[in-house]
């Protein structure tokens, strides 16, 4: 194996500060880096991410996706989809896009407009908290919205996704309030199905539980109250956390990159390619973890059969092997050359992407009418410290003339 000082510790506090100086040198030094500290493996360069992202039957999803969980070494049970291998995921990924499809997507425009223009106005122009005070709080609202969640419970849901997401410096595995905060969570979904049961609606609660699914012995049968809360507590940990990192870090890297905001401002139908940008940047989800189903050698290294292994898409989008200029932040940039991994890749590709890019693209409309001429107080800027989600948690931001 190649000796390498590079450290990647995705645990430490200052990781996350700027990660992308330590992927450069990993790219280079150690693109199958292990962690002696840690046990597990990971991989750096876009063309390894993506192969691995689409090769389920190597790097296994089943096992968990945290390093707490697929050091276990235990397949999970009553896991969400998005740590199940196929046919079980084949079968809940087929029934959720009959729920997602492109035109229920697009018929929650109104609802989108109608929540970011609420929370836009709440704000004080002379000085607030872009985070705090706007960006994280319509995206769990939407999704909320879109469960049948009751308004006066909605902001309750990011609460909990951010307490069971947050990590103390050097700590792998939850805090004792975050698994207190799972456990909330999960109830309070269950009693909300429980409810919805006996009153219908056209919510996505309602939708889950008149869907049926293939079980394994090929009978159709409806999902139960657990299945159900499973995908409940995923859609409202997504709807919390994607998009508002995303815009998030949209205040900061347009604060840093004037000319790209101008360039938005004189044309607004580069959005679309704005919030392409920003997810290959600097992508909210930073990287996956998967379990390695057997014995992988790549670029000399040899990877065990059952070793925790980390997909960083957060640096393969930064790889000048697939991208020109990489660390430029560029919204007109030639998007052929590689594939984006700022919402996966493969079978477990984001399964909200088309709202993601419908929320953050009005949201980014609403911000070039609201905040046209805007700065960033740096110094005041904070940055959040969770499993794999990389963003801001305090952006004060005040609006110029």
């Amino acid at each position: 194996m190649t000796t390498t000082s590079v450290v990647f510790d995705p645990f430490s506090e200052d990781f996350f500060v700027s990660p992308y100086d330590t992927y450069r040198r990993m790219r280079d030094e150690a693109p199958v880096y292990y962690s002696q500290e840690y046990d597990f493996y990971a991989l750096t360069r876009h063309d390894d991410v993506a192969a691995a992202f689409k090769d389920f039957e190597t790097y296994s999803s089943a096992y968990g996706v945290d390093l707490g969980q697929v050091r276990k070494g235990e397949v999970t049970k009553h896991g969400s989809i998005i740590a199940m291998d196929p046919p079980a995921h084949r079968r809940m990924r087929s029934l959720l896009n009959k729920v997602f499809t492109p035109r229920a997507i697009e018929a929650q425009r109104a609802l989108v407009i109608e929540l970011v223009d609420k929370h836009l106005a709440a704000v004080d122009p002379s000085g607030f908290d872009f985070v705090q005070d706007f960006s994280a709080l319509f995206p769990v609202d939407i999704m909320t919205a879109l469960q049948g969640v009751p308004q006066d419970d909605r902001q309750q849901i990011r609460l909990w996704i951010d307490e069971l997401l947050h990590r103390e410096s050097g700590d792998v595995e939850m805090t004792e309030s975050g698994q207190k905060a799972a456990v909330d969570m999960a109830i309070y979904y269950f009693r909300l199905i429980k409810k919805r049961r006996e009153d219908l609606g056209e919510d996505l609660l309602s939708k889950l539980i008149g869907a049926e699914i293939e079980r394994d012995d090929g009978r159709m049968e409806p999902l139960d109250n657990i299945e159900i809360t499973e995908f409940a507590t995923l859609l409202g940990g997504a709807g919390a956390e994607t998009v508002t990192k995303l815009i998030g870090n949209a205040a900061v890297v347009f604060a840093q990159n004037p000319d790209q905001w101008e360039l938005l401002q004189n044309d607004r139908s580069k959005i679309p390619l704005a919030v392409e940008e920003l997810l290959r940047y600097e992508a909210p989800a930073q990287y996956n973890v998967r379990c390695s189903l057997r014995e992988i050698t790549l670029h000399g290294v040899t990877i065990p059969a059952g070793k925790p292994v980390f997909l960083v898409g957060g640096s393969a989008n930064r790889d000048p092997q697939a991208w020109t200029e990489p660390d430029r932040f560029d919204i007109d940039r030639d998007r052929t050359q590689a594939q984006n991994l700022g919402l996966g890749y493969g079978i477990h590709s984001c399964l909200g992407a088309a709202l993601a890019r419908l929320e953050s693209a009005i949201a980014l409309d609403k911000m070039l009418d609201f905040m046209p001429r805007y700065e960033v107080d740096f110094s005041g800027c904070k940055r959040v410290n969770m499993q794999n989600v990389a963003g801001w948690s305090n952006v004060p931001v005040k609006v110029l003339g």
